[in-house]
Order: C-alpha cells, then structure tokens, then sequence
C-alpha cells in the first residue's frame, strides 16, 4: 500500500524518524568529523598565547654579556574578535585617532586574516601597558602578549650586534611559513647572521576567557601548551673595555676603528661613527629613532668597519712592496734617488722628503713613506719583462692584491660586507680605450687612483704581514653555547688557517716588518711608540674632495693608520680611518697607539689618558655634512610637497635665514660620493653606496 495510503500516525512517526537520523548524523559530522565549530568555539573561549623565547644571549672573551634581555609588551587584536568597541574610550587610552585605529585594523586584516592575532601595537610604554590591563575587559579582541627585548649593558656594538625587528611577508615567505606574523627576528649584524642559534623556539599556553574577555586560568589544565625554547649564547672575541675604548675616540667623528687578533682572526673591536647607543634601536621609540637615522646623511647606521671604502694611501706601501720583493723586482737593499717627488711619467708625483738618502733602501723608504721609491716599485711590478706587457703584468698584480684579502670579500660573519675595489685591466681599457701604460695609473704605488679598501681589510692585511703570509678570516664568534655538529661546521671556515703568501721569503717579510718598525721609532709614526713594546705600523693620507652646491671642494686629508703589536709575537692588528683628519700620525696613529696599551698592558701610561681626553672631546666631523643635510631635506622637503601638495615642510627652506653655506673650493682632489639611497631588506645596510674614490690623476701632492 503507498505511503500516503497508510494510516497518518504511521507518517508522521517515520518523518519523525527522519529528522531524527538526520539530526545524529550532523551531531556525529560536528563532533567526530567537521572540527570548524569546534575551533570557532574555542576561538571564542580559548585564548592562544603565544610565548616568545629568550634569545641567546652574546659575551665577549671575558665571558661578560654584551646585551641581555628584558620583558615589553605588544598589543595584539584579533579583528574577528573585536565587538561592540568603545571607539573614543579606547582611542584616547592608546592615544591615537580613530583614522589611526581604522588604518591598524585594515592592515591586521590584509596581512594576517580576521581571525588570527596580530601585533596593533608594538612595546607598550609601562605605563600604557599598565593602564590596558585596567582596562581590557572592555575591549574584546584585543589582548597583551610578552616580548623579550634586547638590552645593552655596556651601550656598544650597534653595528656589528644588529637589531631585531617585526618579521615582514619575504621573511615568513623564505623561511617557508616557518616565522609568523608577529614574530621578531634579526635583521642585521650578528642577530642576523646567528639567527637560527639565537632565536630558541615559540612556546604556546592556552588560556581560558570568561564572558567579560578576561583571562581566568589555563585550559585543560595546560596539557595542550607547549614550552618555549631559549636561544642558545654566542662567545665572542670581543673585548668590552677595547670596544667602550675605541667608541669614545670615535666619538664626534667620521670613520671607524677595528682591531684584529692575528693568531686567531677574532675581532677585538670594530667601531664605526657617527656612534648611537644599541638601545635606540630597541623598545618603543625604536622606529622613531631608526627614521631620523636614516634621514641623517652622515649616514649614523652604515658600519664603516666593513662598508666603508677608502684609498689606503701610504698604508699601502708595505704591501705594495712586499709584491715587489716576491716578483724579485726589487731587493731589501733597492733605492731611488728621489729629491722631493717622481717626475718620470711627465708628471710629478711630489714628496713631502727631499733630503738625500730618505729612499736609500726599502726600509728607510718604509719609514720615510717615499711616494717616488713605491710609485717606481709599482711600475716596475706590472713592466715586469717576463710577463710580455703592462697588462699581463698588471693582471698578476691583481692576483697579489686578491690574496692580500683587497678587492675581495674576507667573509667576516656579518652580513653586507664591502670587497672594497682593486681595478682590472678592462676597467683601464674601457677608459683608455685600450691605450694604457703603467705610467696611466702609478698613483696605485701609493694606495690611491681607483684603489678602495675597507678597515677591515687593511687591519687584516696587517695580520698577513705580522704572521708572514697566512691569516685566520676575520670573525666575531669563537663558539657556541652547547655547540653542535652543525655548529662546528659553520664556524669551521673561521678556525682554518688561510695560506696565501706563505710562499713569500721570511726575508722578504723581515724587510718590510723592520720597516713598519722604523715607522715608530725613527719615521712618520713616533706617536704610536710604546715603552717596551715593538710597534709595527704605517701612516696613511688621501686626498679628499666633494661635489657640493655644483662646485669641487678640498676637504681635509682622510687619516688612516695601520700597525700590529708585539712585532715577533703579535697579538693585535689595529686599522684607523678618520675621514677628513689629516695626516695619519696626527689623529689615526695616537688612537692605535691608546688601543695597544689598553689590550697589552691592560692600562693606559698618563701620556695616553691625556690623549684619550684630548681625542674624544675633539670634534671632527667633516664642516660640509651640516650644508649637505640642509640640502638634502630640502629636496625631501620639494618632493613631500609635489606628492601630498602639503607645502608645511618645504616654508621653512624658503625663509630667509642663516643657511650652511659651502666653503671656497681649494685644489681638485678625490671626489667623495654618497648615494643617499637607503638599501632595504634584511642583511642589508643603510645607505650602503657609500664610497670614497680617487681619481687617476689623483696623488699629484704630497702624501704621506
């Protein structure tokens, strides 16, 4: 009989009977199957909290902490969550504007969906931290999360320690969605370079929230939580007290200091400056601070330890002999008869010494720092006849220049190093059009024309010359806390001896070690002696000039300084830039000399305290930045201007007032470029086009 047929009771039992099955088997989907309302229950009762790891933590050799670390909080929101919100209230706790508010919840929501946590606001100050907590019951989807911040006991280290900064979409993207929103990481320095041991692993507690938002206790007891993971140290070389040491001298001044340990390529101390405090780049203003660093066009956030290029100038003689020697083109005992400067290419190249007999021999040439004897040994290094011409000749010149670590990145354990520049032969022939002698570039004798080598590289090529051909690569780290196979391979390349020149005679190296040694006692650098120490070393100048206000304009000579110590048993290598300082032994040479004492004698002799107080109280910051900043954010100040049409920012240039004026244009020199372009990204430094480059003609006065 059909359905319809049957009795009614009989129908509505089995319709019953229907809605029934169907209601089970959705209960059974929703609970066993479908966990979406689950996870949407969860959401609303079950608060996710993140815990953050501490990093590892960095020591210099004394095992003293370099940074620590302490607790901040972000506020985070979970878009999805925020319901019914006091706009005004909450708005004028945090101190924003409804526009600002609007904006920050826009970007949570593109950036990391509606329903997951995201940072509004990145370390609260504790004061408006304290005032949330007070308060957060009344706004429902926002929440505190902890965050371990770096702290800097000493106030050292900004450039080569790094920063940590909020992971962006290419960091969570490279790291295969390893890192999440919201997460920090290294961006620089060796918070950058030792990520993966510093960073520890995130640890998640599960918290339950009642009706009013709050947090009342852990969910299920904690079993789903997960503990976080602290970073693991790093062991530096570092020495704090030559590092607060080599920052005061550096104090108001351009350049950078780094000291080397040539047994091991450890790095003692690298200063760069302008100096900051670390501290600035960490806590609530951080961002703030980062901004006007970056606007300042001295360039506070490039490390010039390994970033900035110079003309090595004199500083270069030792080595330039020492190819010499090994290509058997000259011997210890080789002359020239200089009486004041080179004239044998049509143009004099002059020399601050005219007196008879200061360039009898490659020492005494050393110690008087002739420019004539190493222009005539550059010469006759690339016109060596058994290499056919000047190009061949020249070619194998470079080669030297690449295994004394120029031209070439030593691959220190920082990013963004700077190979500095050695020039090929295609460089001179796409200028020459092929039509090049070694007259066309003699100034490289003496460390000039397009030659560019960074701090680093020259204190590094001081170690080649203290150890006699070998050098450990230059590097911060000497070990890992609970180090592990990983580890070891990765600083193996730092433990290993690098051989290059070993092949060079101990008389060649002898000949030029006496040299740098005469250059303390009886040449250009008596400044750097010290009482029963034997100071090797060698004074540096070049020339510097800028494009300013569309005029060529002399600036002072950069000051530059090498030297290692003890000269049979060396233990530091020091390398000093002061940009517009002039002579080497004048500014550069008692800075190295301090460093020394500090390191060896663990003390400083009453002649260095009078000079440590003499230097770092001595301002030498080149007189054009104050006209360049002026002239850069005018520009800005245009091009704000066209993009917004808001002209507040430009009326202020177009006052009359007192205005950095550039000063009368002296002799050409060497042209100094900055490319005030901020690099991005991470491992990348600040305005990193920053050079100083000397042209062929350059070197035609007196260096020493």
């Amino acid at each position: 009989m059909p359905v319809f047929n049957k009795p009614r009771g009989y129908v509505v039992k089995l319709v019953i009977l229907c809605v029934f099955a169907l209601i089970v088997a959705q209960l059974a989907n929703l609970q066993l199957v479908n966990r979406k309302y689950l996870e949407l229950a969860k959401d609303n009762a079950v608060f996710q909290k993140i815990i953050y790891p501490e990093r590892g933590i960095i020591y210099d050799r004394k095992g003293r902490p370099v940074l620590n670390n302490t607790i901040m909080f972000d506020l985070v929101v979970t878009p999805a969550e925020v319901k019914h919100l006091d706009t005004a209230a909450f708005c004028k706790l945090m101190g924003i504007d409804t526009a600002t508010l609007r904006s920050r919840m826009v970007n949570a929501i593109v950036k990391n969906t509606r329903v997951r946590p995201s940072v509004f606001q990145s370390l609260l100050e504790p004061g408006l931290q304290a005032r949330f907590e007070e308060n957060s019951w009344r706004f429902p989807g926002f929440a505190l999360q902890q965050r371990p911040v770096r702290t800097y006991p000493y106030n050292i280290g900004a450039h080569f320690l790094g920063y940590i900064g909020e992971v962006d979409e290419k960091d969570i993207q490279g790291s295969g969605n390893f890192y999440h929103m919201g997460d920090y990481r290294g961006k620089n320095g060796l918070e950058y370079q030792y990520e993966n041991i510093l960073m520890g692993r995130r640890g998640v507690q599960y918290m339950i929230k009642d009706h009013r938002n709050r947090l009342v206790g852990p969910y299920e007891n904690g079993s789903f939580d997960t503990t976080a993971i602290a970073g693991r140290g790093l062991k530096t070389y570092l020495d704090v007290d030559l590092q607060v040491l080599a920052e005061k001298l550096m104090a108001h001044k351009v350049g950078a200091v780094v000291a080397l340990d040539p047994q091991t390529g450890g790095i003692l101390a690298m200063a760069s400056a302008p100096v900051f405090n670390p501290n600035d780049l960490t806590g609530p203003q951080k961002n703030a601070n980062y901004a006007k660093m970056a606007l300042d066009v001295r360039r506070p956030l490039l490390n010039r330890g390994i970033k900035g290029r110079y003309p090595p100038g004199s500083t270069f003689k030792p080595l330039g002999g020492l190819v010499a020697l090994d290509e058997g083109v000259i011997t210890p005992a080789s002359g020239y008869p200089c009486r004041g400067g080179y004239d044998a290419c049509g143009r004099r190249v002059g020399c601050l010494e005219a007196w008879a007999g200061h360039a009898d021999n490659l020492r005494v040439a050393i110690a008087q720092s002739c420019n004539s004897f190493f222009v005539n040994t550059y010469r006759l290094t690339v016109d060596n006849p058994k290499y056919g011409d000047v190009k061949r000749g020249y070619e194998k010149w470079e080669e030297y220049m690449h295994k004394l670590g120029l031209g070439v990145r030593l691959g220190v354990d920082l990013p963004s190093e700077d190979k500095g520049n050695i020039p090929t032969v295609a460089v001179y022939d796409k200028e020459y059009k092929g039509q090049w002698t070694s007259c066309t570039n003699l100034t490289l004798g003496m460390g000039q024309d397009k030659m560019l080598a960074t701090p680093l590289q020259l204190a590094n090529a001081a170690c080649m010359i203290a150890n006699r051909g070998y050098y450990y690569i230059p590097h911060f780290v000497n070990s890992v806390e609970r180090e592990t196979p990983a580890d070891a391979r990765l600083l193996q390349k730092y433990r290993q001896r690098q051989e290059p020149l070993t092949h060079i005679s101990i008389a060649a190296y002898d000949a030029i070690i006496n040299g740098m040694q005469d250059v303390v006692t009886q040449g250009t650098a008596k400044v750097a002696a010290i009482p029963g120490i034997e100071v090797c070393a060698k004074t540096g100048t070049a020339e510097n000039a800028t494009i300013l206000d569309g005029r060529r304009i002399q600036l002072e000579d950069n000051s530059m300084f090498i030297c290692f110590a003890p000269k049979n048993n060396p233990k530091i290598a020091i390398a000093v830039v002061v940009e517009n300082a002039g002579y080497g032994g004048t500014w550069a040479g008692p800075i190295a000399r301090i460093l020394m004492e500090q390191y060896l004698l663990d003390s400083l002799t009453n002649r260095s305290k009078a000079d440590l107080e003499r230097i770092a109280n001595a301002n030498l910051v080149p007189w054009y930045y104050d006209r360049l900043q002026y002239v850069t954010d005018s520009i800005r100040a245009e091009q704000w201007t066209q993009l917004t049409k808001d002209s507040t920012r430009l009326r202020g240039f177009l006052k009359p007032a007192a205005r950095p004026v550039a000063k009368k244009s002296g002799n050409v020199g060497v042209v100094v470029k900055s490319t005030q372009t901020p690099a991005s990204g991470r491992g990348k430094q600040p305005f990193s086009n920053y050079e100083t480059i000397a042209p062929a003609w350059a070197g035609n006065g007196k260096r020493r």
